[in-house]
């Protein structure tokens, strides 16, 4: 059983603040950002969101980059007891419409640097008001600033009450393999047992800073960067953009971060860069965390031996269990494994009939515990199908060895996982379906040399149908968000089909991998 200090989020930042508030707890370039002055932040926004008629149990979307903005919009929302909505920045307004139609969302929360594919959706959502995270020249009775709230007049009070722990704090979109993403609704309850998870397995103390560059929208930043920090009353490091990785590093190394976040694909890069000695000599970073995706056994070893000073340690977790499910562990570190499970979770292998099979046997991963979602925000039936007497079927296929550690095998269905985000083909081959000339077509993941996957397409013409793979490409890019573009599209003759039509999509990988490819 674990045991739970705060109710909701907005506890531990009152805690901070009361207890250490001229700490930092957040460093963004040149400012600093006191637990005392977040909580003051958020309080303003919280009596600004009630002020705007909004209530307990409301959803409120967020469509914003990193930044000191989307924290003080998380908690103020979750504050008033309104169930936070954070979205992928990278959708498409089309995409952003389906989202915010389906968990009704009466309030969006929006930076600028989106307002192309976000400024209009006031007039095809339930959106009432759009609050603009920065500078924002077309502001109106629908359209406000974040800059022009006045603290002494709206946060004069405090909401009556807080939330309790099995509130609905926040939903988190998921891509499946098949149709639209699903809202996975994760409570107070859900995410705080990560915290407590992480503190433990991590070994996480005040003097922690995390550096937070990969997007906040993902649960795994949002769970372990940004909520972590706060709930043990260390400090992040946020970084508006991966892009450039020299200025990560350079944060990394001016602002002291101890603690380190990242995907496979980030990891391999830096192991192909050439990383200044100073930084290499001066760096504080204890701990280096791998989530998202699986991490090759050449690039752990590799890893290790460049970055001797530094621990990097391996997790597994998907947006339905908050996201962590389990991590190697300080102590010990298993090449190929994620660890074993957090505190406080279980884990099982099963066959079909849900039956646990013994030690080293393949079967699909299953889990328990307070990191389990609520459901499927208005799909009761996938609810019914994903979750079976408290255990949630994750859909990964793995084994687990005498220690309790786990390893990830493959993948039951066809979900792809690049860069960490998950991708599911069926959205994308509905598109192509609609592009004149496509017969049929089929989507697969690739593995490349870094272990991550890319996204591959296979085009079978219709008769007589002349098509033009970057004509294709351009068409996709209008419609889609760039993460789920294709990086290769094979036009074949024929897709590899079963008696029944279905597209043998096995086939197509063992035709990538023997490069047995029809142009």
């Amino acid at each position: 059983m674990l045991e739970y200090k705060y109710q909701n989020f907005y506890e531990i930042i009152a805690s901070n603040a009361k207890d250490d508030p001229k700490k930092v707890a957040i460093f963004i370039e040149k400012h600093k950002v006191t637990n005392l002055q977040l909580k003051q932040d958020i309080d303003t926004f919280a009596r600004f969101l009630e002020f705007s008629g909004i209530k307990k149990g409301d959803r409120v979307a967020i469509i914003v980059g990193n930044s000191v903005e989307f924290v003080v919009s998380f908690f103020a929302i979750t504050k008033i007891g309104a169930v936070a909505v954070p979205i992928n920045t990278f959708l498409k307004k089309g995409e952003f419409e389906y989202i915010l139609n389906d968990c009704e969302a009466k309030l969006l929360i929006s930076s600028p640097a989106y307002a192309k594919e976000t400024k209009d959706l006031i007039k095809t959502t339930k959106v009432q008001k759009i609050v603009w995270s920065d500078k924002y020249d077309d502001l109106d009775e629908n359209n406000y600033s974040f800059a022009e709230m006045d603290a002494t007049v709206l946060s004069d009070e405090e909401s009556e009450t807080l939330p309790s722990l099995d509130d609905l704090a926040c939903v988190i979109y998921t891509s499946g393999t098949t149709g639209h993403p699903k809202g996975a609704m994760l409570s107070y309850r859900n995410i705080l047992s990560n915290s407590i998870g992480a503190v433990e397995v991590y070994g996480v103390r005040k003097s922690d800073r995390f550096v937070v560059f990969l997007p906040m929208f993902h649960s795994f930043t949002l769970s372990t960067s940004v909520m972590l920090p706060l709930y043990a009353g260390a400090s992040m490091v946020v970084v508006k953009s991966v892009f450039p990785f020299a200025n990560v590093l350079k944060q990394a190394l001016l602002k002291r971060v101890t603690v380190f976040l990242g995907v496979p694909t980030l990891y391999n890069a830096l192991l192909k860069a050439k990383i200044p000695w100073y930084f290499m000599w001066f760096h504080k970073i204890r701990l280096f965390i791998s989530g998202g995706a699986p991490l090759s056994e050449a690039s752990l070893n590799s890893f290790n031996e460049k970055f001797k000073k530094s621990t990097l340690i391996e997790g597994y977790g998907l947006s339905e269990c908050s996201p962590v499910v389990a991590a190697n562990t300080l102590e010990k570190q298993k090449a190929l494994s994620v660890g074993p499970a957090f505190p406080g979770y279980e884990v099982k292998i099963v066959d079909a009939e849900m039956m646990e099979l013994k030690l080293g046997d393949i079967g699909e991963i299953i889990v328990k515990g307070d990191n389990v979602m609520q459901g499927y925000l208005k799909r009761p039936d996938a609810t019914d199908e994903t979750i079976i007497n408290g255990w949630l079927k994750t859909g990964d296929l793995g084994k687990m060895d005498s220690d309790g550690y786990i390893y990830i095998v493959d993948r039951k269905k066809d979900l792809i996982i690049s860069k960490g985000i998950n991708i599911y083909p069926r959205e994308i081959e509905e598109w192509l379906a609609k592009y004149e000339g496509v017969d049929s077509a089929a989507v697969i993941g690739v593995r490349n040399e870094a272990n991550d996957e890319e996204v591959v397409a296979f085009i079978q013409p219709k008769e007589e149908a002349v098509l033009k793979e970057m004509e294709i490409k351009k068409y996709l890019k209008s419609h889609l968000a760039n993460f789920k573009l294709p990086k290769s599209i094979y036009i074949v003759e024929e897709l590899p089909k079963n008696a029944t039509g279905k597209v043998l999509k096995r086939v197509l990988k063992e035709k990538i991998a023997n490069g047995d490819i029809i142009r």
